[in-house]
């Protein structure tokens, strides 16, 4: 049957049908193993305004493997990448009482602190240079599992499946294939945001942690109590989450010019580079948010990181993604792409029109 299924349907299939997978991966204490991965959500959702149908998110799932609890997670339109890895890092590390309440749920999160080991598969934003430096500078083991071996990350295979299949039961769901979905019209009966799904996701997770699971006997929640008490230590926690975020963010090098420092065509200044420019004769660490490129990060000689606003604070603040349509749209017009002005009146112009 093995030979079969090779012939007719590939090696890959066969090998996930018929390959024997003895033992299994297996943690004790609380985050002594988290597991990341990222899966296209089975929904279509609706822009805030006018309620039309966008796209299907994409979720960046965290479990932590001795309790199944949930870590954490991010929620978003665009595909993964660095930033959406280190989001949901961000977001598995912090507690979560402040992130319920602002949404309005009442219910108890505890999974909150630095993990041993992070657990993801070979995904290019998953051997990322910020995601390696990021886990070393918080000594966080980054563990990377075998090629083409999808059952070594089962525990979060399984968590997503659980999602997904939550998921399918909204308006706007794309089921898991053609053959399920049948004559549904996702589209048309697409209705939530992505603010409203997400809020609806935090929920489904807080009723999964209470439910009895199916591996552990006990309620997520109750082997998260379990676990924390295998534990010989408090779980570490980070000093200043601010600065945990930007340790995870993506970063480049550049030199302090007299001038400031130019990232993306934009220029940046702050007094502090007046003692750095022009008599470093190295460059610097810069790390930026793809999310807003109104400031970035810069760590100085003495260790300390700056952050640094655009040279013209009349700048308003813009994406990364905005900021590289607004260039292209003027390479087509033939003109420089390093006219700031000429940048930022480009992503004025495609604002007033969307």
């Amino acid at each position: 049957p093995a030979e079969i299924a090779a012939a007719r349907e590939g090696a890959k299939v066969a090998r996930g049908r018929f390959k024997p997978v003895p033992g299994r991966y297996h943690a004790e204490r609380a985050f002594e193993v988290v597991q990341i991965d990222h899966t296209l959500v089975d929904v279509i959702i609706v822009d805030r305004q006018y309620r039309q149908p966008l796209q299907r998110p994409w979720l960046t799932l965290a479990i932590a493997v001795a309790s199944r609890m949930v870590a954490g997670f991010y929620l978003t339109l665009e595909p993964p990448s660095i930033l959406s890895v280190s989001l949901a890092i961000q977001h598995l590390v912090q507690p979560k009482e402040e992130w319920l309440s602002a949404l309005e749920i009442k219910a108890d999160w505890p999974a909150a602190g630095l993990p041993g080991m992070i657990h993801v598969d070979n995904a290019k934003e998953f051997r990322s240079r910020a995601l390696k430096r990021g886990a070393e500078e918080h000594g966080i083991s980054l563990i990377h599992r075998p090629v083409a071996t999808p059952h070594y990350g089962g525990h979060i295979e399984r968590l997503i499946g659980t999602m997904m299949g939550a998921v399918h039961l909204l308006p706007g769901t794309t089921f898991s294939n053609i053959q399920q979905r049948g004559d549904y019209n996702s589209e048309g009966k697409a209705a939530m945001t992505l603010d409203e799904l997400e809020r609806w996701m935090a929920l489904e997770i807080v009723r999964y942690h209470a439910n009895i699971h199916r591996s552990l006997g006990i309620p997520p929640i109750a082997a998260w109590q379990d676990s924390l008490a295998r534990c010989a230590t408090p779980l570490r926690q980070p000093f200043d989450l601010e600065s945990f975020r930007i340790d995870f963010l993506p970063s480049v090098e550049r030199m302090a010019r007299r001038d400031g420092i130019h990232l993306f065509g934009l220029r940046y200044w702050d007094d502090v580079l007046g003692l750095w420019a022009g008599r470093l004769g190295r460059q610097l660490q810069v790390s930026y948010d793809p999310r807003d490129l109104s400031v970035i990060f810069v760590r100085g000689p003495d260790g300390v990181r700056y952050p640094i606003r655009m040279a013209d604070l009349r700048h308003p603040s813009i994406t990364l993604a905005e900021h590289r349509m607004a260039q292209a749209a003027l390479k087509e017009r033939g003109l420089s792409l390093v006219d700031e002005r000429l940048i930022f009146e480009t992503i004025d112009q495609q604002r007033a029109m969307v």
